[in-house]
């Protein structure tokens, strides 16, 4: 009975359901596209970072991020290769190996980060030959060529077909030099790395730091960033090495997780704004409603109703608006988050976040953008309604009865 009412009292104000329930709508559908392009913009930032380079799990010796040396490496990576392809979680995989050297061209020199990857894997692992933008990859085979960020080339006023000469210390205290010829020049969205990377066949950093068959590095990338401390844990147990470190990309680069995490705190705030403008615009439609109203409640309990029914009605009567609102919302926020995550927004001026160049605002269609307005704009309207309801609760029959 108290919902036949509540759902008649709904209708006979057309005019006002409609602009507390388009209230509400507008609420929801704008939380949903702040969640989404939130989520979007920052898993477009994240993929960008730990694809084009960084990498989902990365694999070390024991203490080699804390105090990175020559010396702190893999010796056996083919075999931790082997167990990384017998993982259906483990897309791909890539080893590197990284020493510092002074490298010069002509006149101009300065100190690099030698950088030796498996061209095949690592263009599997991470599309690095997408990141050359000038010239040509690395070969397939060893041919003592090397492929330089795009910053550290105009330091050198280096080009294509120049020939570049290192200087270094091997791991076994010899001196280590010899020069290449560069082919390609790298633009990534990490502008640090642009600066010093030098990028060469594995085999011809080997051979140059004297490390035969060793890497410092083992990159490996999933097909759900999200179940990444899941495989973390399946690589650990496959492994069964205490001597290897096998760590997330979110430990590997604590301070980008970190400023991804207070980024987005700080637009769930905008979100809860949000919300608050929506719960007053609710309170101030609810309360007129029920104000205008007060004669009927009069009425009501003259004729019996209990204040408790007449409570009871109200919030009724809000939730059926807010349901309404919820089911419209869900379908303006998903058909714009869907249109945003295709096309996205490109932004006049590109800003660096953690070293990654972003320029483009892009969002995504996910179950947190629906849920989460759906929460909040029904704490909202039941928060706000509690006060007219409750006043209309207490309305005095004898008194209210004469209200005009």
């Amino acid at each position: 009975m108290i919902f036949k009412f509540a759902y008649r009292n709904i209708l006979r104000q057309k005019r006002r359901t409609f602009f507390t329930i388009m209230t509400m709508t507008v609420g929801f559908t704008l939380a949903a596209i702040i969640i989404g392009w939130t989520d979007g913009s920052y898993n477009l930032i994240i993929e960008k970072f730990t694809r084009a380079y960084l990498g989902h799990i990365q694999i070390h010796y024991q203490d080699y991020l804390e105090q990175p040396t020559l010396y702190k490496n893999i010796d056996n990576y083919r075999e931790v290769g082997k167990k990384l392809d017998e993982l259906q979680t483990a897309e791909s995989w890539a080893p590197r190996l990284y020493a510092a050297g002074l490298v010069s061209v002509g006149e101009k020199s300065t100190v690099g980060q030698i950088i030796g990857i498996d061209p095949i894997l690592e263009n599997k692992a991470t599309g690095f030959h997408k990141q050359v933008k000038k010239g040509k990859t690395i070969s397939k085979t060893p041919a003592k060529q090397v492929v330089i960020g795009k910053v550290l080339a105009k330091t050198l006023n280096a080009s294509i077909g120049d020939t570049l000469y290192i200087v270094s210390q091997a791991a076994d205290g010899s001196i280590a030099n010899d020069m290449y010829k560069i082919i390609g020049i790298v633009e990534s969205d990490d502008q640090m790395k642009d600066r010093m990377a030098i990028y060469m066949h594995l085999y011809d950093a080997q051979k140059l730091m004297v490390l035969e068959n060793r890497v410092h590095e083992i990159v490996v990338m999933v097909e759900d960033i999200n179940k990444v401390d899941e495989v973390v844990s399946q690589i650990e147990n496959s492994l069964n090495n205490s001597q290897l470190n096998v760590l997330p990309w979110m430990e590997v680069n604590k301070s980008f997780y970190a400023t991804m995490q207070m980024d987005k705190e700080s637009n769930n705030i905008l979100s809860y704004v949000v919300m608050l403008i929506v719960g007053i615009g609710v309170l101030n439609t609810v309360l007129m409603a029920v104000l205008e109203r007060t004669r009927e409640f009069g009425v009501l309990k003259a004729l019996g109703t209990r204040p408790l029914q007449i409570f009871i009605l109200i919030i009724v009567e809000v939730l059926i608006m807010t349901i309404a609102s919820i089911v419209l919302g869900a379908i303006l926020g998903t058909a714009a988050n869907y249109a945003l995550s295709h096309y996205g927004i490109k932004m006049p001026v590109s800003y660096d976040l953690a070293g990654v160049t972003f320029d483009t605002l892009i969002s995504e269609v996910n179950l947190k953008s629906i849920v989460f307005p759906s929460v909040l704009v029904i704490l909202a309207a039941l928060l706000v309604s509690l006060f007219p309801a409750v006043y209309a609760a207490k309305t005095e029959p004898a008194k209210t009865m004469r209200f005009h």
